[in-house]
């Protein structure tokens, strides 16, 4: 972390103390992500990301897939500690949250690691999120059946 993320116009990704913090968002989820030269930890909510995930029925090559992309991009699997607080959504939001929290901390860290980040589509926010349901409408989209007479 040597080239560190200067501290001018940009909000976020930026350095507080010795970590790089940064957000991710996706659906109704929302990740602080900080991440610090370490071992590779991934502590989420203060559980380790195995243990925090495992109530979900998913295996976890999956959330390896998932939520190490980003270090697997950049070169950089087990080079540094996350440590990160996750609120609302569902499990997709939060891992996927908490990967885009990931990969925008990382980009602060140098400007190759955002250029591979980048080219991989690890730093688009993912703008999908649940439609409203609407009046006169059972569902968002679905509304009652039509009776001609």
């Amino acid at each position: 972390m040597d080239q560190a993320v200067e501290q001018g116009n940009r909000r976020l990704p930026k350095r507080v103390n010795d970590a790089i913090h940064a957000v991710g968002r996706r659906k109704a989820a929302t990740a602080r992500v900080y991440v610090t030269e370490g071992d590779g930890t991934l502590l989420i909510n203060g559980r380790q990301a195995e243990e925090y995930f495992s109530s979900y029925e998913t295996p976890a090559e999956h959330l390896e897939k998932t939520l190490k992309t980003p270090f697997y991009v950049t070169g950089t699997v087990g080079k540094f500690n996350v440590k990160a607080t996750v609120r609302g959504g569902g499990f997709t939001g939060q891992l996927e949250a908490v990967r885009l929290g990931i990969s925008r901390a990382l980009s602060g860290v140098t400007e190759e690691y955002r250029a591979s980040l980048k080219k991989a589509g690890l730093l688009t926010r993912d703008a999908r999120i649940v439609e409203r349901k609407k009046i006169n409408r059972r569902k968002a989209r679905k509304s009652e059946q039509y009776s001609k007479r």
